[in-house]
């Protein structure tokens, strides 16, 4: 009861130094209105001419962004800063002259938070890159703003409070208490979060690319706030926590320029060595008869126990899988074709055995016979008729 008593005298106190105020400086303060006013509508009339000005460049671009921040001034920010800037003019009462200065560190602190934080959601979404990026990791980016803006607007609390006269020593130390406790319930969840955000700035891979991981390919079908989603190659899906994921090697083959091949045969040790010597131009006219594709090497790598053994390696340029495996196959076919129009035998697993008598006289294969004539020229005996 005693306190509102006292704040009805406070209030009753107020209203008389107002209206003495206002009797003492009637048209200094009308004029002090005007001018706030003026200069509010002409603050609201350079942020309507600078957020179209800036928003008007590429989306993404730092001057996008400065529109974006532009934008997101407040009017009861604007019409606060006006009170401010003539307030003084008028040597107002002392409680007046507290109260505005009050309204004014709040609005300033609340308006400095939303425009941090619109920085950097900006920031992110500009390192995020094109907008389809960001809807393969929209849970990520939606528990980023969660977190940027409670960051944000739990400092700028504390701030106003601190202002107004109010110990914030156990406001930030419990805020701080109840952070660690956080972290490390969920320390799981927030390390395949920071796996997300990497994910998210460094980009290692996009959703649709086709990528290698451990022992799985496959392609990349969702990025997740906690999981990615591959499409193995042999049908089913698997599921990879971001952090582990990210612990590994990953390889990347949506940014291949071009893929270098190889492709091995062997052909039979009968072949005369210049006809094996010519297999190299000839591998280059064939390999360099397909589209998009370039000779590195060809030659004689191995001698092998049943083949001469050849290496062929070749460029692709395609980022195309499919071409790529229809260059090779191309590649193959007309190797076959001219093998067989030069007489060139491909290699494959041969074995000859040799047995001998006792004596170490070569039996099978049997030896070379020489026919003998028998006498009055006919043919030797026991050849059939």
């Amino acid at each position: 009861m005693d306190e509102l008593n006292g704040f009805q005298q406070r209030a009753t106190l107020f209203a008389d130094d107002l209206l003495a105020w206002f009797s003492r400086n009637g048209w200094g303060v009308l004029l002090a209105i005007i001018g706030g006013i003026a200069i509010a509508l002409l603050l609201v009339a350079i942020r309507r001419w600078g957020h179209r000005r800036f928003c008007a460049h590429e989306p993404g671009s730092f001057a996008f962004i400065v529109g974006k921040l532009i934008g997101r001034t407040h009017l009861w920010f604007i019409f606060i800063l006006a009170a401010t800037l003539v307030v003084d003019v008028v040597a107002p009462p002392a409680t007046l002259a507290r109260l505005v200065t009050t309204l004014f560190t709040v609005a300033a602190v609340l308006q400095g938070a939303i425009w941090v934080r619109e920085l950097i959601l900006s920031l992110v979404e500009r390192r995020a890159g094109a907008h389809h990026e960001l809807g393969a990791l929209g849970s990520a980016m939606g528990i980023i703003r969660l977190l940027v803006s409670a960051v944000i607007f739990a400092i700028a609390l504390v701030l106003i409070l601190d202002n107004l006269g109010v110990n914030v020593t156990g406001l930030v130390a419990g805020l701080g208490i109840g952070g660690i406790a956080i972290g490390l319930a969920a320390q799981g969840i927030f390390s395949d979060l920071f796996a997300a955000l990497s994910i998210l700035f460094d980009k290692p891979f996009r959703k649709g690319d086709s990528i290698q991981w451990d022992k799985v390919s496959g392609t990349v079908e969702e990025i997740g706030l906690k999981t990615t989603r591959l499409r193995s190659s042999t049908g089913e899906q698997v599921v990879i926590s971001n952090a582990n994921l990210l612990d590994k090697e990953i390889s990347n083959f949506a940014r291949l320029g071009w893929r270098q091949l190889t492709l091995n045969f062997g052909i039979i040790y009968q072949t005369d060595p210049e006809a094996a010597d010519a297999l190299r131009e000839l591998a280059r006219s064939i390999v360099e008869s397909v589209d998009k594709c370039k000779l590195i090497r060809c030659g004689i790598v191995n001698f092998g126990s049943s083949s001469i053994d050849y290496e062929l390696r070749f460029d692709v340029n395609s980022e195309v899988y499919e071409e790529i495996f229809s260059a090779r196959h191309t590649i193959a076919i007309r190797l076959l074709k001219a093998f067989n129009e030069r007489g060139i035998e491909i290699a494959y697993p041969t074995q000859t055995s040799f047995t001998a008598a006792p004596s170490g006289e070569r039996v099978m294969p049997y030896p070379p016979v020489t026919m003998v004539a028998t006498e009055g020229g006919g043919d030797p005996p026991g050849t059939p008729a």
